[in-house]
């Protein structure tokens, strides 16, 4: 019995050292470069991890009060001025900050962002994503809000639209109205 426990820990820690040295071939051969796009397998993992870190409550939030254009308009605003700049205008993902991310923030306007509950992409924007470039923001509540509204928006999101928000774009580092939330 002993013999067999015995064997069973040297394979066990077997397989630990061969999965330890393919992870140094890969990361020798490749880097830790932001240029690359994560593969199929980081990526699955990094959507059941951020699916298993959203707290059910959040799941389901859903706004207190009803949609309207101000709550649009407040929303392509606070877009256009934090979130466009990693995210694009048009919500793709496809500017130059957003390409030097790594991982890639994701495009807005597809299935995987467009299916989440109002209340998960919420979270998102009050508390950031770890291990991204997705910081925690400390907007009041009503933008929050119009942000969740707004992204919801973009996959229809009209020329009229997309050129006002050009004229919100910050200009140059640090015309933001609101910096993002620091870790206490």
């Amino acid at each position: 019995m002993l013999k067999l426990l015995f064997r069973f820990f040297v394979g066990i820690l077997a397989g630990i050292g061969v999965l330890t040295i393919a992870a140094l071939i890969w990361l020798v051969s490749g880097g830790m470069s932001s240029r690359r796009n994560p593969g199929a397998v980081e990526t699955w993992v990094a959507v059941r991890m951020r699916s298993v870190a959203m707290p059910a409550a959040a799941r389901k939030m859903t706004d207190p009060e009803p949609i309207g254009p101000l709550a649009l308009k407040i929303g392509l605003e606070q877009f256009a001025d934090h979130c466009a700049g990693c995210h694009g205008n048009d919500g793709s993902g496809q500017v130059d900050m957003g390409r030097g991310l790594y991982p890639r923030p994701p495009d807005l306007r597809a299935e995987g962002t467009q299916s989440m509950t109002d209340g998960e992409i919420l979270h998102i924007i009050n508390n950031g994503v770890r291990f991204t470039g997705m910081p925690a923001w400390d907007h009041p509540a009503r933008e929050s809000w119009a942000l969740v509204h707004f992204i919801r928006r973009l996959p229809g999101l009209s020329k009229t639209e997309s050129d006002r928000m050009r004229t919100l774009n910050p200009k140059a580092a640090g015309e933001a109205v609101q910096s993002p939330r620091r870790s206490k």
